[in-house]
């Protein structure tokens, strides 16, 4: 730019850029003067407002002078500070071209186009829920709003991020764990580490399902996990591969880990106990190990059960006669009630609560926190759902008392 002889300085350039973020912010089409102001001591100009070194201040007053001569700004000086301590900076609609050139910046708009070009020309290869995820994006750009978490002008993050997206598992048999996902995609075993809770967060406000999900448990649906992981199992359980191969495991005590992986593979489940019971955490699992008395069978379920957790139980359903109970002890609170929601929706409706009573809710009630206004919504919607009438009065129970009750709270030894 011929008019234009100088090289900004940190202070100029940190100054311009606010401006041209306020007017960006404001869709390019400003109501109202674009003005930054100044106060003494800011942290964001440590130069300008230095005591010791008045170059930076008398070299940023020198260059915003030359930008107001060409009408680009318009100066506002303290009281009596006239050339020496500014006040404010305002924006001049001529200017703003020039700006952008001085700091080689780009506008907002050019950004925009970009990255909705990145996503037309990928929208084609998703159809599930990375298509609504992507099609709110561009609707987002559209409507000159935020496309997070996508990041306007971070091009290296926008690729990244679309193609963690496109290279998500589609059939998800086995856990992938982070690192092997990352090496595959980026040839960077920890690239997938910053970009994770972005995908998690795209996945759980667009997949009904998975709204209820932390971003753990959502990544663990979409068959990618830390490392592999295990299923707690208790009892005499027994197990047939798809290849005819039978593993016994009630000699296993207190109880066995079995990889997530090798549960894919399990074409068949048995189980000659009275009943069965899945437990949300693994410390109340051994709990009841320890103290529960009968012929039971027990499984973990770590949380919300994972889908190597879900397929074990529908193959289990196929040989489980109809008089064994199959029962779940989870924590009575939302998460727990939920739990019990989700078995019955996506495995089997036989599931019975088991300790999750309003009984045992008063009995341990002063082991037991008080709810949160969150509970409270949660719980209230829960109590409407049809699959959960018969545990009704127990939420009806925790609402009315404000007490919410953990699995670790319930002693079974008593």
């Amino acid at each position: 730019m011929s008019d234009i002889q100088f090289t900004p300085s940190r202070d100029t350039a940190k100054l311009l850029h606010m401006l041209l973020d306020i007017f960006e912010q404001r869709n390019s089409t400003p109501r109202r003067a674009v003005t930054v102001k100044l106060q003494a001591g800011e942290s964001n100009l440590p130069g300008y407002y230095s005591q010791v070194d008045p170059v930076p201040r008398i070299t940023t007053n020198e260059q915003l002078m030359k930008l107001e001569k060409l009408g680009a700004v318009e100066l506002t000086w303290g009281p009596g500070q006239e050339g020496h301590l500014l006040a404010a900076v305002t924006l001049k609609s001529i200017g703003v071209s020039r700006l952008y050139t001085l700091l080689d910046r780009q506008p907002l708009n050019f950004h925009r186009m970009k990255l909705r070009g990145l996503l037309l020309g990928n929208r084609f290869r998703v159809h599930d829920w990375r298509a609504l995820a992507l099609d709110h994006i561009l609707r987002q750009l559209e409507d000159h709003k935020s496309p997070a978490p996508f990041i306007l002008g971070d091009d290296d993050w926008n690729q990244d991020l679309l193609d963690a997206l496109l290279a998500l598992p589609q059939n998800v048999a086995e856990e992938l764990p982070y690192r092997v996902f990352s090496v595959r995609v980026f040839n960077d075993s920890k690239r997938f580490e910053t970009l994770k809770r972005a995908v998690a967060r795209m996945a759980k406000r667009h997949h009904m399902e998975w709204r209820d999900l932390n971003s753990h448990e959502i990544l663990r649906e979409l068959g990618l996990v830390p490392n592999p992981s295990h299923l707690h199992m208790y009892g005499p359980w027994r197990l047939v591969d798809g290849e005819g191969q039978i593993m016994r495991l009630g000699q296993f005590t207190p109880s066995v880990g079995i990889p997530a992986t090798l549960v894919a593979h399990i074409a068949r489940v048995e189980v000659e106990a009275s009943r069965v019971i899945c437990v949300e955490n693994l410390t109340t699992f051994y709990e009841l190990v320890q103290h529960e008395e009968g012929h039971f069978a027990a499984l973990c379920l770590w949380g919300n059960p994972s889908p190597a957790c879900r397929h074990l139980l529908r193959i289990l359903i196929q040989t489980l006669p109809e008089n064994v109970p199959l029962q779940l002890w989870a924590d009575m609170d939302y998460g727990g009630f939920n739990i019990l929601l989700q078995l019955r929706q996506t495995v089997s409706r036989r599931f019975v609560p088991y300790r999750m009573d309003t009984t045992t809710l008063e009995t341990f009630s002063h082991w037991g926190q008080p709810i949160t206004p969150a509970d409270r919504r949660n719980l209230e919607r829960l109590q409407d759902h049809p699959l959960l009438s018969d545990v009704t009065s127990t939420i009806a129970a925790v609402l009315r008392n404000e007490v919410k009750l953990e699995q670790e709270a319930i002693q079974l030894n008593i």
